[in-house]
């Protein structure tokens, strides 16, 4: 469903951490030196770690600290500045809301394929950590299935082509195969907790403009900009190809429903995508969808459209009819797309930035310029590819 939440605020002098991590210096265009003191010799002066701040702490924020961590455990100071942080779960926030189970959706490209393809195998390799489960899912098309453009077949476990008898009237094909899902609302604070231990800090704190997370790195910070649908609004980015997909759902207990189904999305403005996904944890739990409608911002709840999701879901899932069910929440979700697809680049930035909206900002602030990451844009998809998607972030990082 939605992944990425909106930008965070506030002067260094009043960061609210909660813990720390770190990195080197960089030349003006595209080239860094390594700070890290060679430290056998006594006299040489200790430098400080290299200052990354991560603005955004939803699925691809921290699966980028993460990745990080990782692979720098003792270079960088990393820092993550967020409004909402992974134990909230407000409708502002897309991480929360996300379906979260690896659906392959449409025709993507070899760089999807590729991200899509390394999360599908981290999170199958995670099922023993009970956050994620691996279970049958069935995807239903109006025409009938070409093999030969089902890119994952190879990739997930136990793929066929389903038969004529095992189709939905009205349905041209389709296919069943073994999947992962994820329940966002304990992956994300399980996230959060593992990179705490890792010394990563977060701070809750709004950045109104980008400077403001540029003053938090300081002169030598690398900044990560993971803000989803705040990506438009957050002065200095100002990026108008983000756009919201709203995505309104129904989560029930129904413990007789195994396995995963998704149908076709309808190509109209109601954008009902219809599909259902058992969570993890806790047990029993069914998240049901659900709608599809672009550049809508709408996050109220609209009863017509939840009979509409709920009447879909019994015909395709019997199951869902059983006095075993209860309706737990009716839900509603921005999920923050781009148009043109995600934006995974490294640019440089100029501060202070001169803008309209921040009158006297430049004001005798010495000039310079400084190294930014986008990793945003992802709609529906955060999850699915959220570690391919880190670990191509992260390979920017590692050419500076």
């Amino acid at each position: 469903m939605a992944e990425e939440t909106q930008p965070p605020r506030a002067p260094p002098s009043s960061l609210d951490v909660v813990s720390s991590t770190t990195q080197p210096s960089s030349n003006d265009h595209a080239t860094s030196t390594n700070p890290n003191p060679t430290s056998n010799e006594e006299d040489m002066p200790v430098q400080e770690k290299r200052h990354i701040v991560i603005l955004g702490a939803g699925v691809i924020g921290m699966t980028i600290a993460h990745v990080l961590s990782t692979r720098h455990p003792s270079s960088f100071k990393i820092t993550i500045v967020a409004r909402d942080q992974p134990e909230d779960v407000t409708q502002a926030f897309a991480s929360p809301w996300a379906g979260a189970n690896w659906s392959p959706f449409g025709n993507g490209d070899e760089k999807t394929y590729k991200r899509e393809s390394i999360t599908f195998n981290k999170f199958w390799n995670m099922e023993r950590t009970g956050l994620t489960v691996n279970m049958p899912s069935r995807i239903y098309y109006n025409t009938e299935v070409d093999i030969k453009r089902i890119w994952y077949k190879d990739l997930v476990r136990n793929f066929r082509v389903l038969s004529k008898d095992e189709i939905p009237a009205g349905y041209g094909g389709g296919v069943i195969f073994d999947t992962i899902t994820v329940n966002p609302q304990k992956y994300l604070p399980w996230m959060k907790n593992e990179l705490l231990s890792r010394g990563v800090e977060f701070v809750r704190r709004q950045i109104h403009n980008i400077d403001e997370a540029a003053d938090i790195a300081g002169p030598t910070g690398i900044l990560f900009n993971c803000t989803g649908l705040g990506a438009r609004s957050l002065v200095g980015i100002e990026d108008e190809k983000v756009h919201p997909i709203r995505g309104q759902t129904i989560t029930v207990h129904a413990p007789e429903v195994q396995e995963c189904i998704s149908l076709p999305i309808t190509p109209n403005a109601e954008g009902i995508a219809t599909y259902m996904i058992p969570r993890p944890i806790p047990d029993g739990l069914v998240y049901i969808g659900g709608t599809y409608q672009k550049n809508n911002w709408n996050t109220s709840v609209d009863f017509n459209t939840a009979k509409r999701i709920w009447e879909k879901a019994i015909e395709f899932q019997p199951a869902l009819k059983t006095d075993k069910t209860r309706v737990v929440s009716h839900n509603v979700g921005l999920r923050p797309a781009r148009e043109g697809g995600p934006r995974i680049e490294l640019e440089w930035l100029k501060y202070p930035t001169v803008s309209e909206y921040l009158h006297g900002n430049a004001t005798g602030k010495p000039p310079r310029r400084y190294p930014i990451i986008h990793c945003y844009g992802f709609g529906g998809f955060g999850y699915q590819g959220s570690w391919g998607s880190a670990e191509e972030a992260v390979d920017l990082l590692e050419q500076l």
